[in-house]
C-alpha cells in the first residue's frame, strides 16, 4: 500500500480518491473548498490538508484532477504547489483533461526535482468514476506508467500508455472529438425518428444492437428523447475540451470541420442556458430550431 495525495475533489476526483482509500492506500486530499476535503476525509477515513504542498508532503504518488490548464498550474507550481512538497523519486499523475503543452511543461518542472510525471486523462464520466470503471489514456516514461497503472487499477477498467508525456492528452482529444460527432449524429437521428412518428426509444434500442450502436446511444437516447439533461458531462467542459483539440489540430495542420461545427452547436446550447446540461443536450438545440422545445 502506498502513501498518496489527491488534489481536486470534483465529480470525478471525489469518487476516484475514495476508491484509492478503499483499496487500502493512505490518502491525503486537497480541495479548493476545504469543507469538501474535510467531508471526504470524514467519509473515507483519510486526511486532508489546506494546501497542495502540505497534502503532497512525503507522498509517493500525487494525483491531480482539476478543471483546466491554469487550475492545474495553480495546484502543482508555486510555493504552495504540490511540487514544493514532493521529494525526489515521487510520481505526479494528472487526471485533468488539459493540453499536451501543459503536460510537458509540468513534466519538465517535475523532472528538474527528480519527480516522474504521467498525463492520464480519463473517460467514463461521473458514473465511471463512481463505479471504478474508467478508461485511462496515459503518456509518460514506461517505468512511471507502470508504477501509476498498478495503483490506478483501483478505479480503472482499462489503462494504456500511448507514448511519452503529452500522448495521454492527445488521445483524450481524439476521444472528445469522437463523442462530439457521435452525439450530434444521434441527435439528428432521434429527431428524424420523432418527426416521422416513430417511437424514438424503441428505434434507439434496436439501432444500438447494430452497426449504429455506441455508448452514447445506449446510455443517453432515453434521456435525450425525454429532454432530461441534468446529469453527466457538462457542455461547458466539453467546449473547453473541444477548444483544446481544435487548437492542437490547428498547430499540426489537421482539419476537423465536424468538430468545429459541433463546437459551435454547443455554443448555441450555452446560449439557451444549457452550460451545465449534459453533452447529449445537442438535441435540445434541434428542438428549439423546430419550435418544439421540451
Amino acid at each position: 500500500m502506498a502513501k498518496l495525495a489527491f488534489l481536486g475533489l470534483g465529480v470525478m476526483g471525489y469518487p476516484i480518491a475514495g476508491h484509492l482509500a478503499a483499496a487500502g492506500h493512505t490518502v491525503t486530499v486537497y480541495n479548493r473548498t476545504t469543507a469538501k476535503a474535510e467531508a471526504w476525509a470524514g467519509k473515507h477515513g483519510g486526511g486532508f490538508a489546506p494546501t497542495p504542498r502540505e497534502a503532497a508532503a512525503d507522498a509517493e504518488i500525487v494525483f491531480t484532477c482539476v478543471g483546466n490548464d491554469d487550475d492545474l498550474r495553480s495546484v502543482v507550481l508555486g510555493d504552495d504547489g504540490a511540487l514544493a512538497g514532493m521529494t525526489s523519486g515521487a510520481l505526479l499523475v494528472d487526471h485533468t483533461t488539459a493540453s499536451a503543452t501543459v503536460a510537458r511543461e509540468l513534466a519538465d518542472a517535475a523532472g528538474a526535482k527528480g519527480i516522474g510525471f504521467v498525463d492520464a486523462p480519463v473517460s467514463g464520466g461521473q458514473a465511471g468514476a463512481e463505479g471504478g470503471q474508467l478508461a485511462i489514456m496515459c503518456g509518460g516514461a514506461q517505468g512511471d506508467y507502470d508504477r501509476a497503472a498498478a495503483v490506478m487499477g483501483a478505479y480503472a477498467k482499462a489503462t494504456e500508455r500511448f507514448g511519452d508525456v503529452g500522448a495521454g492528452q492527445l488521445t483524450k482529444m481524439v476521444n472528445q472529438v469522437c463523442i462530439a460527432g457521435i452525439v450530434q449524429g444521434i441527435s439528428e437521428g432521434l429527431m428524424l425518428a420523432l418527426e416521422a412518428g416513430l417511437d424514438a426509444k424503441q428505434v434507439a434500442k434496436l439501432v444500438s444492437q447494430g452497426a449504429g450502436g455506441s455508448w452514447q446511444l445506449t446510455n443517453r437516447a432515453d434521456t435525450m428523447v425525454d429532454g432530461h439533461f441534468d446529469h453527466g458531462f457538462a457542455v461547458n467542459w466539453m467546449r473547453k475540451d473541444l477548444g483544446i483539440a481544435l487548437e492542437q489540430a490547428k498547430e499540426i495542420g489537421v482539419t476537423m470541420p465536424v468538430a468545429a461545427l459541433v463546437d459551435q452547436f454547443y455554443g448555441d446550447v450555452q446560449n439557451l442556458g444549457g452550460g451545465r446540461w449534459d453533452t447529449s443536450s445537442l438535441i435540445q438545440r434541434l428542438r428549439v430550431l423546430r419550435g418544439k422545445e421540451i
